[in-house]
């Protein structure tokens, strides 16, 4: 049970009626109060550092006395920030650590829980992906959506700018379900594209050629396993990485495969990789759609996958925007200032995505 106490919002009982001296409409009042004195410091921060993060982004004025913390400003700042709050009093209740990526990722799910179009979840119904490493929760509404698309589909398009978790959460997902026993091997892939750069002339043999192209997958398995545990599993088999050239003539058998960077899949390769599955088996395809480098002309084996097969029963697809991106502020800012500089290239910029892109005209 929760140790917050009931929110008394307008200088009012939640169940009482309005006192004479009530704030205007304009303005909203709530506050929390804590039993456990303890976590306090760990929820406001040091230096009430999160408390100031919430204030910023909110435009709420928060003050914490004792064991209460008072919020004062419009309504929608108020219930975003009451909201955070509470999430983020559930992390600490539940031992989970709390740093300044997990307040913006309640802020996120607050602010986004008031959109029509997203589904209200009690926060304690959110879905999480759990490893040995811990529990790994989403951080925006489209997350949740992915990683509840992740456990009930067994093919699952994850499309979107970079920094917005699809290889991270489908990586995960897949070692939750190696761990559990559910499938017998991860199978992890991409395509070798070289995005102006040469592999000629890189020292190796192929594998060493084409790892760097498959550095990211090494990296989010390094997050979710033991280094130890990675390389015994990768010698066993239990786990492949592997170029996408290499899933040709082949049939994957309850296995969890992911084909990352799809955008540079040619439409014959798309259609390769998703006819390797098998009895027992799941897929997830991500990439992003903006990001593609296949010569011109060449029609991205993603956007054709997406066209056709987005409204076939028993296919999962979710779409991040650049409000997903979790990574450092500034991506985000530098993923819409790219989105804003494309829509004012006019005609001009349309016709250069068709041409990379490959759609004609």
């Amino acid at each position: 049970m929760s140790n917050t106490a009931l929110i008394r919002t307008n200088g009012r009982s939640a169940i009482g009626a309005a006192p004479p001296n009530a704030r205007p409409s304009s303005e909203r009042h709530a506050t929390l109060e804590f039993a456990d004195n303890a976590l306090l410091p760990l929820l406001v921060g040091e230096h009430d550092r999160y408390l100031a993060r919430i204030e910023q982004r909110c435009g709420v004025r928060i003050a914490a006395r004792g064991n209460r913390i008072s919020i004062t400003g419009g309504a929608g700042g108020v219930d975003t920030a009451e909201a955070a709050l509470r999430r983020m009093w559930q992390r600490l209740e539940r031992g989970q650590p709390l740093g300044i990526g997990e307040v913006d990722a309640a802020l996120a799910l607050a602010d986004a829980s008031a959109d029509a179009g997203t589904p209200r979840l009690p926060m304690g119904d959110l879905p999480a992906i759990r490893t040995r490493k811990g529990a790994i929760e989403p951080r925006t509404p489209a997350q949740t959506v992915y990683i509840d698309l992740l456990a009930r589909h067994e093919m699952v398009f994850g499309v979107g700018p970079a920094g917005t978790g699809k290889t991270y959460l489908a990586v995960a997902q897949g070692v939750a379900l190696l761990l559990a026993q559910k499938v017998d091997r991860i199978v992890l892939s991409r395509p070798a594209v070289e995005a102006g750069e040469r592999l000629g002339f890189l020292p190796g043999d192929m594998k060493e050629k084409v790892d760097p192209y498959l550095r990211p997958l090494y990296d989010a398995l390094h997050d979710m396993l033991p280094a130890d545990q990675v390389a015994r599993r990768i010698a066993s088999g239990e786990i492949e990485i592997a170029p996408l050239a290499f899933m040709r003539g082949r049939t994957l058998h309850h296995s969890y495969c992911i084909l990352d960077e799809a955008q540079n899949t040619t439409a014959a390769q798309m259609k390769m990789f998703l006819t390797r599955m098998g009895e027992g088996s799941r897929m997830v395809v991500t990439g992003d759609p903006t990001q593609v480098d296949l010569p011109a002309g060449t029609r991205s084996g993603l956007v054709e996958g997406l066209s056709i097969l987005e409204n076939v029963p028993g296919i999962g697809v979710c779409r991040f925007m650049e409000g997903d991106v979790v990574r450092h502020p500034l991506v985000a800012r530098i993923v819409a200032a790219y989105a804003r500089a494309d829509e004012a290239a006019g005609g001009d910029g349309r016709r250069r995505t068709r041409e990379r892109d490959g759609t004609g005209k």
